[in-house]
């Protein structure tokens, strides 16, 4: 594994971020319920997960970046093994969102992440999923990662959320009808960045769009032979759909980047219908619904950090 660096976060009590975030939407959303709840069992539909709740030993990791692209790391493959190794949590419980590993599937995939890493005796169980454009139409297909690949590696980034996996209180965010700009994940990171200043908090979990449509996009199979420095480069390579709730997202936010070249918020979802990747908002404003789970995190990891360079575009 490469370097690895890492700092405490900022982790306040629950009922203290369940006002934070209330304060956030409310100015986004016509409805809006934040409370401290028992976590769902989430081994249950629609999440079915390897693990029941999101508690135990939090951390966020943030590996590699997507500037690893233009400085030419696209042979870069990462390991949730090591990773949890690398953590000081064999066996940790992993949900996020990142690249799925072209050396493992012959393509690019935007990997959306739910698996519990091995332990000394137990093989790991991967839950993931990845979206990939179809090369026959230019639609989306979603797989099981299980389905494509025995391993547990990813690609050129990813930005995870760990724990033991444990049940308990977590946060329950339920929003209906946007009347702001900010996007759900958007709206409740910059909540805590505007309370918490340069403390740096940490939040991870899982939400549903229950109703609407989103704004996605997923990574072609194969890279662009342009360099991606501006955001308009990569939106000239990526492909953007609108697709259909119910969308299971899996999601990690930092408020506040604490030297590390953090990437601050990273969305990626799944469905039962053929329809997932990278989240950027909803589209149906006037009829979008949201529910999520979310626990902060105790520490911050960073490996990986790639050599200094252009600021890529908006990655995977």
């Amino acid at each position: 594994m490469t370097e690895t660096e890492h700092r405490s976060l900022h982790v306040p009590s629950l009922e203290e971020i369940c006002e934070v975030f209330k304060s956030g939407l409310q100015k986004n959303y016509a409805e809006v319920s934040v409370s401290v709840v028992d976590c769902p069992d989430l081994t249950q539909r629609p999440y079915c997960f390897p693990v029941k709740g999101l508690r135990g030993k939090s951390r966020i990791t943030d590996v590699g970046s997507g500037r690893n692209v233009n400085n030419k790391r696209l042979d870069k493959v990462y390991n949730i093994n090591t990773v949890a190794n690398e953590i000081n949590l064999p066996g940790a419980y992993f949900l996020g969102a990142g690249a799925a590993s072209r050396k493992s599937l012959g393509m690019n995939a935007e990997m959306i992440f739910s698996v519990q890493a091995k332990t000394a005796n137990t093989p790991s169980v991967n839950r993931s999923y990845i979206a990939t454009v179809n090369p026959s139409d230019g639609s989306c297909d979603i797989d099981r990662y299980r389905d494509k690949s025995c391993d547990d590696d990813f690609m050129f980034l990813s930005n995870l959320y760990a724990c033991e996996g444990k049940p308990g209180k977590v946060i329950e965010v339920n929003v209906k009808r946007r009347t702001g700009q900010d996007n759900f994940v958007s709206c409740m990171r910059k909540s805590l960045t505007d309370h918490y200043g340069e403390k740096a908090v940490g939040i991870g979990g899982t939400f549903i769009i229950q109703e609407g449509k989103a704004k996605i996009h997923l990574m072609p199979r194969e890279f662009p032979t342009y360099p991606i420095i501006r955001s308009d480069d990569a939106d000239r390579w990526l492909k953007f759909y609108e697709m259909n709730a119910p969308l299971i997202c899996q999601s990690v936010f930092v408020s506040h980047d604490p030297g590390l070249d953090l990437r601050l918020e990273h969305t990626h979802c799944f469905s039962y219908h053929q329809e997932g990747g990278h989240y950027y908002t909803d589209t149906t404003p006037e009829t979008v619904q949201y529910l999520g789970y979310f626990h902060p995190a105790e520490l911050l990891y960073r490996i990986d950090r790639p050599p200094v360079g252009p600021v890529t575009g908006e990655q995977s």
